[in-house]
């Protein structure tokens, strides 16, 4: 019988549990081998060959072990998945800890050890969760091969004229810390309709734009990949897409090879060695929370108290006051006025108040209540914020009011420091960009 938890470290001991693969599975030999590989934590055999010094020990690389804990909503059955990978340097010296949550995958993980990412939410089925591994996976391979770094936050540049590229899709920003490029990775289902029309566009804006060899990382052989930048300022373009076209085939979930359990039982990686390493490599998203004085724990996904948990104030705001908080919030969006880096930060606040006001009045909404209309929705003219929302310091007015509403109904505590600390972030974007406008 085939165990699947040997982790091969030399090229003998690879080319012996292919054989094994291939006698268990029917296989030729170079997928094996290729299974063999990816047991070992690299993309394919030919990955594993460049790792292989002399005597054919695997040296001079870095494991990295990417954990997710899953529940089936439907089957109720648990589980753990956890892939191995190698890489050619620290995850650290690849990216910085603070850009790790812009990766696609790897939203609410955590670094818990030099060695292991563990994610604090709880995927929705076994599926799930190994298709975001595999998604991670081959962005970390991404960044690993190109040097290239995700982009927090916004760039006008890239604000403006890449976002005027037709069909784009699955779009996702970079830069090179070497030289400051920045980078647009966009990966449409392929082929990408209206190639003229593209064509067009980077010729318009003198940046390159070129369609990668390799499958992508958002959905290989579905979606193709392009990376596209400015023409004009000396990047090398040719070198970048030589290194994107050399980066081994990505992993993907119908090639699993990763451990899995079906339990939440707490992986631990070898480099967790000290008490405080084994507490923090457990997930939180298997930690079931409890209510405490000012807060209390709830998931937007799904209602009950299991799984990864956001928590709330254990206060109330009259539903009233939702509507009126969101007619500001709505205003001040909407302002011509406001600066652009607004939108994040009052966008999570009322994603969040929304959230609130959900669990608030679950089941009690009155008949016929349009919901999502509360915080979201079109432009409404009868909104009699929205012409108090014509000045700079008429939108730090109306912030000011908003948090004056959500300290009244709401305990201090954690959840609602977080949301007024946002609302000053917004009002510290205006003020700065008044005082701009000032000494201009």
């Amino acid at each position: 019988m085939l165990n699947k938890l040997v982790r091969p470290t030399t090229i003998v001991g690879i080319k012996r549990l292919a054989n094994q693969i291939k006698k268990a599975q029917t296989v030729k030999l170079h997928q094996a081998l290729d299974s063999a590989s990816q047991a070992a934590g690299f993309d394919n055999y030919k990955h594993a060959q460049k790792f292989a010094d002399q005597t054919g020990r695997i040296a001079h690389s870095y494991p990295l072990y990417i954990t997710k804990y899953w529940r089936d909503r439907d089957t109720y059955k648990i589980g753990r998945e956890t892939q191995l990978i190698q890489l050619s340097k620290p995850l650290l010296d690849i990216c910085k800890k603070t850009e790790l949550k812009s990766i696609r995958g790897l939203g609410r993980s955590r670094l818990v050890a030099t060695d292991h990412l563990v994610s604090d939410m709880l995927s929705y089925s076994q599926e799930f969760a190994r298709g975001q591994i595999c998604k991670s996976v081959r962005a970390i391979r991404f960044m690993e091969h190109t040097g290239l770094c995700p982009l927090k936050g916004h760039d006008e540049e890239l604000d403006g004229i890449a976002r005027e590229l037709p069909n784009t899709d699955h779009a996702t920003d970079w830069y090179d810390p070497q030289s400051g490029q920045l980078i647009l990775i966009d990966e449409p289902y392929g082929p990408a309709p209206n190639s003229n029309d593209r064509a067009k566009w980077a010729v318009k804006h003198e940046w390159h734009l070129q369609k990668a060899k390799w499958p992508g990382m958002y959905y290989p052989h579905s979606c193709d990949l392009f990376a596209a930048t400015a023409a004009n300022k000396g990047y090398d373009f040719e070198s970048l897409m030589r290194k994107i076209d050399a980066i081994p085939a990505p992993i993907v979930t119908s090639d699993w090879q990763g451990e899995s359990v079906p339990s939440h039982e707490t992986f631990f990686s070898p480099a967790a060695k000290t008490k405080q390493d084994l507490r923090r490599a457990k997930s939180k998203a298997t930690i079931y929370a409890l209510p405490s004085k000012t807060t209390m724990p709830y998931n937007p996904y799904d209602l009950d108290t299991s799984g990864f948990k956001m928590r709330k104030p254990r206060g109330k705001m009259p539903l009233k006051m939702h509507i009126e908080t969101g007619l500001i919030i709505k205003a001040i969006l909407q302002s011509s006025v406001k600066p652009f880096g607004v939108n994040q930060n009052l966008n999570h606040v009322r994603s969040t108040l929304e959230d609130w006001m959900c669990i608030e009045f679950r089941n009690t909404f009155p008949e016929d209540f349009d919901v999502i209309a509360v915080y979201y929705g079109a432009r409404d003219e009868t909104n009699e914020y929205v012409d108090k929302a014509t000045t700079s310091k008429a939108l730090i007015g109306l912030l000011e009011d908003v948090k004056q509403m959500i300290g009244k109904h709401y305990p201090d505590c954690e959840p609602l420091r977080k949301q007024i600390s946002k609302l000053n972030r917004c009002i510290k974007i205006i003020n700065q960009e008044l005082s701009k406008s000032q000494a201009a």
